[in-house]
């Protein structure tokens, strides 16, 4: 007997389904379904037995499955149902089955051997896809769908796991009182408190919430996830082009959004703490681009001078630290969130843009990861050299703005 049929014939001991007995082989031919497979093994079978002079069974009523199949039109329509229910221009299906049918896969796959077979799971979710993607008139992808339908195939039950939105743009911030991103209270974690006044958070606004918000509530999203190209101080304003970021909307129900509209909301909301332009659509790969990118800053540092220092030791300490590669120890303002560390670093460039008595403005393009305050004050000799160590006197920032991220986009 040919090995094959040998197999169907030890299958067929059980009351098997032709989607059942198909998928035993469905690594044997293509060209055809897991049906139609099961239907030729049962035929080939009953030929068989019939030279033997036994009969094959009727089926009835499948062991393994329990007539699962019969059921895909109602799992269509369920799936089809649910998807209509948000926009979106690709889709996947995926399903839950009984763990009890999955087991006795397994025994029959251990009975009759399973190296050409093909779970289960595999054939729903094509055939559900195949009679949905008729009903729905959209695209199945398999890599990177807007939205998984899951058809949990024990109740009927459809849930959704839409993908995120991710949009990039620049932001320019010129508030000198809100951070980047949310900063939940540290007190009460964004329940609300004494502390934060019941707003669940440290700072009433950010970069974040001036666009997340009114995006997300555009794309009836659930919540927003903002991943930047670094951060500046919160006392930092970030001028020039703007810093690089990518905006993520969690489960958006609307997919198909105007970003030229966007960037209007994003910018008339609580205007002049901060703009955004060039917004694109962008993807999850981007988003960790830009947070292992390292580019070179530019800045523009105010500093006090207390003590007395004339111009040309000022000069000469200023030329001094061009190309200097400074060593910081992590600064004392951050010591309690970050690992107490020595990074070195190069000052890239540096020149002196106004020079009075006791005020000095700095212009320096430094390394990705320097400590610009630390840099000028010294932070009681854990950055060493330091503007404050060489000329001797104590010198503080007084204002910092970040004048260019040297990104791709500014290079030169």
């Amino acid at each position: 007997m040919n090995t094959i049929i040998a197999r169907a014939d030890q299958a067929l001991h059980h009351d098997l389904c032709d989607h059942c007995l198909g998928r035993l082989f469905a690594q044997v031919e293509s060209g055809t379904t897991n049906k139609e497979r099961g239907r030729n093994m049962r035929i080939a079978v009953a030929l068989e037995r019939g030279a033997r002079g036994e009969e094959i069974s009727p089926h009835e009523s499948c062991w393994l499955c329990e007539d699962v199949f019969e059921q895909l039109p109602r799992f269509a329509e369920a799936a089809a149902s649910k998807l209509s229910e948000i926009e979106h221009d690709t889709f996947l299906i995926g399903t839950r089955v009984d763990p009890a049918l999955q087991d006795r896969e397994e025994q029959l796959w251990s009975e009759v051997g399973g190296e050409t077979a093909e779970p289960i799971k595999a054939e729903l979710n094509r055939e559900i896809g195949k009679l949905v993607e008729a009903q729905i008139h959209k695209e199945v992808d398999f890599t990177s769908p807007d939205v998984v339908a899951l058809v949990d195939t024990r109740f009927g039950h459809v849930t959704l796991n839409i993908a995120p939105l991710f949009i990039y743009g620049r932001y320019r911030k010129y508030s000198r009182e809100i951070p980047q991103t949310r900063w939940p209270c540290r007190v009460c974690r964004g329940k609300g408190c004494e502390r934060c006044g019941g707003i669940g958070k440290m700072y009433e606004n950010s970069v974040q919430e001036i666009i997340g918000d009114p995006l997300m509530r555009v794309a009836e999203g659930r919540d927003h996830f903002f991943h930047g190209m670094g951060r500046e101080d919160i006392d930092a304003r970030m001028l020039g082009t703007g810093r690089p970021f990518v905006l993520e909307i969690a489960e958006p129900r609307k997919r198909h959004l105007d970003l030229d509209e966007m960037t209007r909301l994003a910018n008339e909301n609580e205007e002049g703490l901060a703009d955004f332009s060039q917004l694109r659509w962008s993807k999850r790969e981007e988003v960790r681009q830009i947070k292992a990118a390292t580019p070179d800053k530019e800045y523009r540092a105010e500093v006090s001078i207390q003590g007395k220092v004339n111009k040309e030791r000022i000069d000469e300490v200023v030329k001094s630290l061009i190309q200097a590669r400074i060593t910081q120890q992590t600064p004392t303002r951050v010591a309690h969130r970050r690992a107490d560390l020595a990074r070195e670093r190069t000052i890239r460039d540096l020149a002196i843009e106004s020079l009075e008595e006791d005020r000095l403005v700095l212009r320096l393009r430094t390394e990705s990861g320097t400590y610009v305050k630390e840099f000028v004050s010294g932070d009681g000799g854990r950055t060493v050299p330091s503007l404050a160590g060489s000329l001797g006197v104590p010198c503080q920032v007084t204002a910092l703005d970040v004048i260019q991220i040297i990104d791709n986009a500014n290079e030169g």
